[in-house]
């Protein structure tokens, strides 16, 4: 569904009980840095590794233009993809949107970014409909 906080609120939880799953048996904790954050093995995944994403169809920005429509998610700092992923490729109007960041900035921060870009582009997405007769 829809509930980005209450699942952001199940996935801290979640990392909280692991975190300290691994503190119990080890007596040490995840790798953090206070500037650039988790430490892990992929550059990308440098600082929260936060990628939140959802899908959602889009009809009129594909009928406006991917490309367009891709242009105006580096704007809103967002990532668009197919749903079958990273390197995929995309089918229909579905698209997965994240936020295009993951290093410099706090979870909630990068999460916001991601639901205020999405309600911009559902908001632009319902103009574009009409302009194309979907």
């Amino acid at each position: 569904g829809g509930d980005v906080l209450g699942v952001f609120k199940r996935l801290a939880g979640g990392i909280q009980a692991v975190g300290d799953s691994v503190k119990a048996e080890s007596g040490k904790d995840f790798c953090l840095d206070e500037k650039y954050g988790y430490v892990h093995s992929c550059p990308t995944n440098l600082g929260t590794g936060m990628r939140a994403s959802v899908h959602i169809d889009l009809p009129g920005w594909t009928a406006h233009g991917v490309d367009k429509l891709k242009a105006r998610c580096e704007e809103l700092a967002l990532q668009p993809r197919g749903t079958r992923g990273e390197s995929g490729g995309q089918t229909g109007h579905t698209y997965d949107i994240s936020n295009k960041h993951r290093l410099g900035y706090s979870e909630v921060q990068l999460v916001q970014t991601m639901i205020d870009g999405v309600n911009t582009l559902y908001e632009e997405d319902l103009a574009f409909q009409k302009t194309h007769g979907i």
